[in-house]
């Protein structure tokens, strides 16, 4: 796999209350990750990026909300999550420091 392309799929991490609690809960992680990437692709990135290890990789493609900008008619970007399930006793760290 391309190194170029493995740091060009994870375009950062998804916060919302449903990702705060499968991190809780599941040990999930979700980010945004390109419209082309692989599961395959999104664990090497992750692996590679947090220096953690993966354990499965669940994608959801989500259609762009179609919204009204004045008088025209406009539609947001599609987009592609991944929820990262890491193995137990891993830990993801955001804050850039090593643990």
């Amino acid at each position: 796999m391309n190194q170029e392309r493995v740091f060009n799929v994870l375009l950062g991490p998804h916060v919302s209350e449903k990702s705060a609690a499968a991190t809780e809960l599941a040990n999930q992680y979700a980010f945004r990750v390109a419209r082309d990437a692989t599961k395959p692709e999104i664990k090497a990135a992750v692996e590679l990026m947090f220096k953690v290890e993966v354990e499965s990789v669940q994608t959801v493609n989500q259609k762009g909300k179609t919204k009204r900008f004045g008088g025209r008619i406009g539609r947001r970007d599609h987009a592609r999550k991944a929820y990262v399930s890491l193995k137990p006793g891993q830990e993801l760290n955001f804050s850039g420091e090593a643990s």
